[in-house]
């Protein structure tokens, strides 16, 4: 049962935001990382996620649970990270889903070139479009699961997630030469 931070009066909201955080900051941090690509960026995120949460005078909506939406939120704040940088970030610690298991010096060179054009095209997309991509491809949510945590249809995400898809191959032509 999720913790309302605001309303149950058996503890401080500072308390009850702390457990929140012991609970799920793994969550926030992993989902941030995937997108900004390195530690430092994933730390500032998980901070600045649950800075807001304390300076909140309203509780979140939380009709799906904290995960959910500490999720979803990991995913906003990391993009507004790398939004804000305008050029990729750090890729020397790279998340195995973006390499094959030991490929050779060159292969992981244009692993990271991909992994970081990934990103700026990522921040090209508005908001939705680029939560909605993430999720699916880098999170591996269904398109069902995405639909209820965003509270729209799942015809909605296959829309935003084809017109995505299109967006970012358009910005990441250039990179694979036209093909």
């Amino acid at each position: 049962m999720p913790v309302d931070v605001h309303t149950n009066k058996s503890q401080s909201p500072s308390k009850e935001l702390e457990q929140v955080f012991l609970d799920h900051y793994d969550l926030v941090y992993r989902a941030a990382f995937r997108i900004t690509g390195n530690s430092t960026d994933a730390e500032d995120a998980l901070q600045t996620l649950f800075m807001r949460l304390i300076r909140r005078e309203s509780t979140p909506d939380l009709k799906a649970g904290w995960p959910p939406y500490l999720h979803r939120a990991a995913i906003n704040v990391a993009l507004d990270i790398v939004r804000k940088r305008g050029r990729s970030v750090s890729i020397t610690e790279m998340e195995p889903w973006i390499k094959e298991s030991r490929p050779d010096p060159y292969r992981e060179h244009k692993s990271n070139e991909i992994a970081a054009s990934l990103r700026v095209a990522l921040s090209e997309l508005s908001p939705r479009s680029a939560e909605v991509f993430v999720l699916r491809h880098i999170e591996g949510y269904s398109n069902v699961d995405i639909a209820k945590m965003l509270s729209t249809s799942t015809g909605s995400i296959a829309v935003t997630l084809f017109r995505a898809r299109g967006s970012l191959r358009k910005s990441l032509n250039s990179f694979v030469g036209g093909q």
